[in-house]
């Protein structure tokens, strides 16, 4: 199963069981793949598959440019985060617990995690979604500094970066077109640092 039908079936797909609500795991930073897989080991090992649904790592799709290729790799946007959808009693509870780099559940009391709103999950899954439609770009860009142009009408033109919009993956460049500085909007991916 693919991560992007693994996001539909998330949306669409009800829990398998009424009593399953999500729960937010803290684990070590970094080891949010591995707690997955330790969990699941560990569900296997017990044979407590009818308690336990669907774990989500959230992480987001970042283009980068390295060695002057554009890398897309993925990155988490809750590190040290693992959703994972359950239905919470003393022995699930002590099971994701005692799971190997996991620290612990977030919110509630000590021994009850509280459960996160199907709301909150949707809201993640859609940032996931969101993430691998339209890659985000890693590199930051600042106001008022160089760049190149290196896609488009206006590819090898020098500019100064004018306004960076992170949410829309734009920027705003003032290039000097016929000794006239004129104000171009620009995807990051049109531009490099110089």
């Amino acid at each position: 199963m693919t991560e992007e039908s693994l996001e539909n079936t998330l949306i669409t797909t009800p829990p398998a069981h009424p009593d399953m609500r999500w729960f937010v795991v803290h684990a070590y930073s970094g080891m949010e793949k591995a707690v997955e897989r330790n969990i699941l080991e560990r569900i296997q090992q017990a044979g407590m598959q009818s308690k336990f649904g669907r774990i989500l790592v959230p992480t987001e799709e970042v283009v980068e440019m390295k060695n002057g290729q554009k890398k897309t790799t993925e990155r988490r946007f809750f590190p040290g985060y693992v959703l994972v959808e359950m239905i919470m009693d003393d022995e699930s509870w002590h099971l994701i617990k005692h799971t190997n780099k996991v620290t612990g559940f977030v919110g509630g009391a000590r021994n009850r995690p509280a459960p996160i709103s199907q709301e909150d999950v949707l809201k993640i899954v859609n940032q996931m979604q969101q993430g691998t439609d339209k890659p985000r770009h890693k590199v930051e860009f600042m106001v008022g500094e160089f760049i190149r142009v290196k896609d488009g009408p206006f590819t090898d033109f020098n500019g100064t970066v004018e306004e960076v919009n992170y949410e829309k993956n734009k920027m705003r460049v003032s290039v000097t077109i016929f000794g006239r500085a004129t104000p171009v909007e620009l995807e990051f991916g049109q531009v490099e640092k110089t």
